[in-house]
């Protein structure tokens, strides 16, 4: 498998590398109170959506970081997408979360996994199928480089992040304690082995 061609398969959903055109839809998304409590970094506008595509590249060049759009047919979870994420039939593809693999170092034992959910698409599954696919996804492109175990970090207050962890068979390790100003509040720590 070559990272640089791959993406993460999940039942349902299409995961690519995200693209400029998925600004508009990033500025949107962000406009949620809940994700933006859960995030670090703003989205406001289209510039800050630009900047936060760009980030994403500059990782995914770097080799440290792997960010996926999540994308799903408009309206729910039947239909299939194409590879390309264009429109599945009559059912065009909506932009509904993001999963990231961060690699701080190659060669690492282990590697932290985040996501976020657009507000309208809580509920349906997404973050878990999404989750799983870039978990099998993370240990069959990096089983060569040593990887082993990935972490999974939220705040305490965080309880439905808490469920995508367990439901994608992340197990709960340990609390971690706070660290103001960057993590405001207690977080946890779960964890999934290859």
């Amino acid at each position: 498998m070559t990272v640089a061609t791959e993406s993460p398969v999940a039942e349902g959903l299409l995961l690519r590398p995200f693209r400029d055109e998925d600004a508009a839809a990033l500025v949107e998304i962000y406009r949620d109170e809940t994700l933006r409590h859960f995030t670090r970094t703003p989205v406001a506008d289209l510039d800050e959506a630009a900047r936060w595509l760009e980030a994403q590249e500059r990782g995914r060049a770097a080799g440290e970081r792997y960010s996926f759009a999540v994308l799903a047919p408009l309206g729910g979870p039947a239909g299939a997408l194409p590879a390309d994420g264009g429109p599945a039939g009559e059912r065009p593809a909506e932009l509904v979360a993001n999963v990231v693999l961060k690699r701080g170092a190659p060669g690492a034992p282990a590697a932290e996994v985040g996501y976020w959910t657009a507000a309208a698409a809580r509920g349906r599954g997404v973050a878990p199928r999404a989750l799983e696919g870039l978990t099998r996804w993370a240990f069959a492109a990096f089983a060569a480089d040593g990887l082993v175990r990935l972490d999974l970090l939220h705040q305490v207050d965080n309880t439905a992040s808490c469920r995508v962890a367990e439901k994608a068979g992340y197990r709960f390790g340990s609390v971690l304690r706070a660290s103001p100003p960057e993590f405001p509040l207690d977080g946890h720590l779960h964890s999934r082995s290859a």
